[in-house]
């Protein structure tokens, strides 16, 4: 009864023998092998137009460098309150972009209201220096509250991003639970709704190391490959990376194991709904859910093998708990098994 996060799943079987079969013999090292050309080719193919694709280790790596490739003095990258870049990721973007700051805006349910966010990018004056000044915008895709962005609501907030002349990111951790969320295409919930530069994650989904910056303008990625290089972001055999995405793409194997993992948190919520011991906090799309439960039912709970963590419940809804309950996280990935489900219902 894992529900800890989909970081705690193992390989998918298919991508663990891509990465046996890419270790026999030699290829050429630094991105330039043939698998890591035609692995680039796929992701251009997958958004239906010419992408600059570089990989790297890990989400924080890709989100960090997304920003160092559009920083500017003094730079505000415009985010949810509680967005992986503003919480959790110990500062990194900020470092890596030289001191930009990251200015949070609110929402409901992990999402940037629209209004919110051109209110808090109209209070930056052009030309007073004191303040610093607008640098991007970014939007996790799915959100940190298990919640998808709407095609309607991306294109809103490019639009805003557009008003202001500021470069739209997307943060991807969970690109394709959100993408089947929608069942929409890539190329649809990207830069067809004005995104313009996309941290691509797998590791979540059944990769065991895979993370990928895409400029849907590769114009954009000009100097890039300095930034990834004094990041220490480039690998020598990056075709263990190539690897992974090969097996991942082939088949739609990466869409199927979302698929999975977004139905195993449906099932989830579906029994929840049923439960008197315990409430969702909110509908979620994706594999993510936010439970209520009284906290000595949850040490119960842990207590019998379920392991999920305690979160912070959002600052518009901490009101909704009594003082004996608390918030829990619980995530689906594509290793959850229909009967880990069922016996956590069955426990509660």
């Amino acid at each position: 009864m894992i529900f800890s996060s989909d970081n705690w799943a193992g390989a998918h079987p298919r991508i663990a023998e891509s990465l046996v079969k890419a270790a026999g013999g030699f290829a050429a090292a630094y991105g330039t092998s043939a698998l890591d050309k035609k692995v680039e080719s796929l992701f251009s193919e997958i958004f239906e137009r010419d992408v600059a694709v570089y990989f790297v280790g890990t989400g924080t790596a890709a989100n960090s460098l997304a920003f160092a490739s559009v920083a500017k003095p003094g730079g505000h990258v415009f985010c949810h309150r509680e967005a992986h870049v503003n919480a959790d990721e110990c500062n990194a973007p900020e470092f890596f972009s030289l001191g930009a700051r990251m200015a949070a805006v609110d929402g409901p349910f992990g999402k940037m209201d629209a209004g919110k966010l051109a209110a808090e990018i109209g209070r930056f004056t052009p030309g007073v220096v004191h303040s610093g000044q607008p640098m991007a915008v970014t939007l996790t895709q799915a959100t940190e509250a298990g919640t998808v962005y709407s095609l309607d609501e991306i294109a809103e907030i490019s639009a805003i991003a557009r008003q202001y002349r500021l470069p739209l990111h997307m943060d991807g951790a969970r690109f394709a639970n959100a993408l089947v969320a929608l069942k929409t295409t890539p190329a649809d919930m990207t830069w067809k709704r004005g995104v313009d530069i996309l941290s691509f994650g797998a590791t979540k989904n059944g990769c065991w190391c895979a993370e990928a910056l895409v400029f849907f303008d590769p114009a954009m990625a000009e100097g890039f490959p300095y930034l990834r290089k004094r990041s220490a972001q480039l690998f020598s055999k990056t075709r263990f990376v190539s690897a992974q995405l090969e097996a991942y793409f082939e088949g739609g194997l990466w869409l199927e194991m979302a698929r999975h993992s977004n139905a195993m948190a449906r099932r989830l919520a579906d029994g929840l709904k049923g439960s008197n011991s315990a409430r969702l906090g909110w509908a979620a799309d994706a594999n993510e859910l936010f439970v209520i439960i009284q906290r000595e039912r949850a040490q119960a709970l842990m207590e019998r093998g379920a392991v999920f963590y305690d979160w912070h419940p959002p600052r518009d809804m901490a009101h909704e708990l009594a003082e004996d309950e608390g918030m829990y996280r619980l995530v689906t990935s594509f290793a959850t098994r229909s009967e880990d489900v069922d016996r956590f219902l069955s426990a509660l």
